[in-house]
């Protein structure tokens, strides 16, 4: 029958794939409230409803709608697409979906093409022993659980970046449109390259409603709506109503027509022909909440109102009203027209799926690990630091990172200037001493560019954008899509999208219990400009409170890593570059510190985790214990460490002190704890079984007691860390106002020996008129005591002769 609408649909066509929704629309209600009696072959009972009826229908019919004209228009045109789903509370709807393209059933066998299938299918739905309610790590095709709303559109662009050939559907809630993160995101036209990335497809749903009232854009009209994404750099296309033949024919002639404007702006780019004014389609799309469900129950308005949210009909056990309404909306799905007398799906509809990996579920771009390659990390001899003698050169640590990262850069670009390596940063890369990387590419900048600025351009690969949530989610997708790459942040600030490094552990914990997912690259998190060496900033820009929030993640995803020089951060770096995975926290800071292992040295020492440095310590009866633990993680922790013992050598020489560095954080956990947790026998190897430990800390020093719970006699071990003192000040104060100086761990090793050391009670006089010359001295001379400010190991003044007798 030959089309008379123009929007590329025949009535069959239109019959067809609404035939398809329906039966996706089905299944939708079926998982939510069905345990038996899937395919209504019996009049509905009771007992056929699940105990308990988990799931969210109202923003289901759209993605399912959704999903269905994309099927179509990839069978059209071979396209390779991605499906973000902002909404992740329609779970069940694309969980129907993947189901009915046959991708489901060849990922999970058991769950099959027929009757027993799709009761499992539905039994299976929010329950135990199941599968979440949400578009989770489980459902194939996804990318993006959207649990936490806020990131999806950041998620969808960083599957595009560097993937030329995809084009990426993303469907943002409008409740999800309140959110800051969100509203960062439509951003993208700024930074989207059309000659080296694929494209992204926003696609506004507004249902006008979330859980409990309406939406800001849901009621907001179609002509603020316009205005907002135009100022953007978007040309939105709006597409609205509830008869769903005039809607599914507009929606494809909206993604027909956005597809033509994108492929155009590509191939206008590809060719370097000039492009004029470029504005992304993104559509916009207003249908009710819980569309062809209930309309009204028990009198109240439900379809089109926050009421179609989650369960409409509720009680349906217990109410034969509910129950008679749930049958009558099952039914006017026509399920005996769908699936034949074995439960599979009718021919006709079956063959609307695309063939193979075009399949929206099983696309390998929402499975990044078939597209990932190894990464190439050059040698690193290249880069490290000459230490002759271990804490007597000074280096901007960070520094032989961004020089790593710039041959990364180099080695794997593109000739249309892509890659599968990237930095995101928020504005900070030159500041955070990483600008090596500006060497061979620029920032990443779709805007106009005039003659005073700095490194930008069109093909830039490093991001900056002042946004955590930005950085942090394009990394994310950039991730989960095959890529490679790092996020670099002001440690206090990545606490801004803490929350979504948390949700991104909890996607690769369940990842790594499904065989069909394969490893993608570790979310390498690099927190610089750290607490301690942000005097300058003040009290806002100190926090390590991310380490805290990683330390009870899935122990076999997170790593924590506190590098206390440059060759151990390129030996860190070159680890979790190559890692899977895994997210990692390199923690350590900008500034010119103190340089101690050479590169051998230092892939030995991070191999194993932690180790004694003999050089440090005096240890000189062999078989005897150490009188004294000292131990440090963290940077300016290992300095003040070290400057401690070197005043314990000089004051009290015969006492036995040992220094242990410790660069794994989550190998002081017990070895059932954590994969990288020390055994017992090492664990007292390094800290022995019952001296006390004086232990500096780059934190809060209640993350090291909670790591070492279930050590022998753990109550030894006494921890100085960053306790919310701070201000813009000088370095050294930093540490006195936390109680972290050298004169302070001094003062804690000898309270705490196992011997009474003579002269003890003459060093610790000394440390604390050392503290009061610092108080004194900083606020006169507005520096630290020369003494400490150019501390080198080997620089301790010799002690006063003691006093006669």
């Amino acid at each position: 029958m030959a089309d008379t609408t123009g929007s590329g649909y025949t009535d069959d066509e239109l019959d067809l794939d609404l035939r398809w929704w329906a039966a996706a629309n089905y299944l939708t209600v079926a998982q939510i409230y069905l345990q038996a009696n899937t395919l209504l072959r019996e009049p509905l009972r009771a007992e056929h409803i699940k105990p308990r009826l988990l799931g969210h229908w109202g923003t289901s019919p759209g993605l399912s709608a959704i999903y269905t004209v994309l099927n179509r228009h990839i069978r059209r045109t071979g396209a390779d697409w991605l499906y973000v789903t902002g909404p992740g509370h329609g779970g069940p709807a694309l969980v129907a979906a993947t189901y009915l393209e046959g991708t489901y059933s060849e990922v999970y066998p058991h769950v099959g093409p027929d009757a027993v299938g799709i009761e499992r299918l539905c039994r299976q739905f929010s329950t135990p022993g199941g599968i979440p309610s949400h578009v989770s790590v489980q459902t194939p095709g996804s990318i993006h659980e959207g649990g936490e709303l806020g990131y999806a559109l950041a998620h969808a662009a960083g599957a595009a970046f560097d993937r030329p050939d995809l084009l990426v559907a993303c469907v943002i809630g409008d409740g999800e449109a309140e959110t800051g993160p969100l509203s960062a995101s439509w951003k993208l036209p700024a930074f989207l390259n059309p000659r080296r990335d694929g494209a992204v497809l926003p696609i506004l749903h507004l249902n006008g409603a979330k859980i409990a009232g309406p939406t800001v854009l849901g009621r907001s009209s179609d002509e603020d709506v316009a205005a907002q994404f135009s100022g953007q750099g978007w040309a939105p296309i709006f597409v609205e109503g509830d008869d769903p033949r005039r809607v599914f024919r507009e929606l494809a002639t909206a993604v027909d027509s956005a597809y033509d404007t994108i492929t155009a702006m590509q191939e206008a780019a590809r060719s370097d022909a000039a492009d004029g004014d470029r504005r992304w389609p993104a559509i916009v799309l207003r249908t009710p909440k819980g569309w062809t469900g209930p309309h009204t129950v028990d009198g109240v308005l439900v379809e089109g109102t926050h009421r179609a949210h989650q369960v409409p009909l509720s009680g349906v056990r217990d109410n034969p009203e509910h129950l008679a309404l749930l049958e009558e909306w099952l039914r006017s799905y026509r399920p005996d027209t769908l699936f034949d007398a074995d439960g599979a799906l009718a021919p006709e509809l079956a063959a609307l799926a695309p063939a193979g990996d075009k399949r929206l579920g099983s696309t390998p771009y929402a499975n990044g690990g078939r597209l990932r390659r190894p990464l190439h990390v050059p040698a690193l001899e290249r880069y490290a630091l000459d230490v002759p003698t271990p804490g007597t050169t000074f280096h901007e640590t960070t520094r032989v990172f961004g020089e790593l990262m710039r041959d990364i850069y180099a080695a794997g670009t593109r000739s249309d200037g892509g890659g599968d390596f990237r930095l995101f940063c928020p504005d900070e890369t030159a500041s955070n001493r990483l600008g090596a990387v500006f060497e061979v590419t620029d920032r990443c900048w779709q805007l106009p560019v005039t003659e005073h600025d700095d490194g930008l351009g069109p093909d830039g690969r490093v991001m900056e954008v002042l946004s955590e949530h930005l950085c942090q989610g394009w990394l994310e997708g950039y991730l989960l899509a095959g890529g490679h790459g790092v996020f670099a942040s002001y440690e206090a600030f990545a606490m801004v999208s803490v929350s979504m490094l948390i949700q991104h552990a909890k996607w690769l914990q369940h990842s790594a219990t499904l065989p069909w997912r394969e490893p993608v690259s570790s979310l390498n998190v690099l927190l610089t400009s750290t607490c301690w060496r942000n005097d300058h900033n003040g009290f806002s820009h100190q926090g390590p409170g991310m380490i805290d929030a990683a330390i009870p993640l899935a122990p076999d995803v997170v790593r924590i890593w506190l590098p206390p020089d440059s060759n151990t951060l390129l030996s860190i770096a070159d680890h979790c570059l190559r890692s899977v995975d895994h997210v990692n926290l390199i923690v350590v800071d900008k500034q010119p510190h103190l340089q101690y292992l050479t590169l051998d040295e230092a892939a030995v020492h991070c191999a194993a985790g932690a180790s004694v440095w003999h050089w440090a310590g005096r240890e000189p009866d062999a078989g005897e214990p150490p009188d004294i633990v000292l131990a440090a993680a963290g940077d300016v922790p290992t300095q003040e460490i070290l400057a401690a013992a070197e005043l314990l050598r000089a004051w009290v020489p015969y006492l036995r002190v040992r220094v242990v560095n410790v660069v794994d954080l989550m190998a002081l956990l017990p070895p059932g704890d954590h994969p990288h947790g020390f055994s017992d026998a090492t664990f007292v190897d390094l800290f022995t079984a019952d001296t006390d430990v004086v232990f500096a800390f780059h934190g809060y020093s209640r993350a090291v007691h909670e790591l070492l719970h279930g050590r022998p006699d753990a109550a030894r071990f006494h921890v100085r860390g960053f306790s919310e003192q701070g201000t813009t000040t000088t370095p050294f104060d930093m540490v006195v106002l936390n109680r972290m100086s050298r004169y302070h761990l001094v003062i804690e090793a000898l309270r705490r020996s196992r011997r009474v050391p003579e002269r003890g009670d003459e060093l610790a006089a000394y440390c604390r008129t050392q503290l009061e010359r610092h108080r004194a001295h900083v606020v006169e001379y507005l520096e630290d005591l020369p003494e400490v400010r150019d501390w080198t190991v080997g620089s301790t003044p010799a002690p006063p002769p003691p006093p006669s007798a």
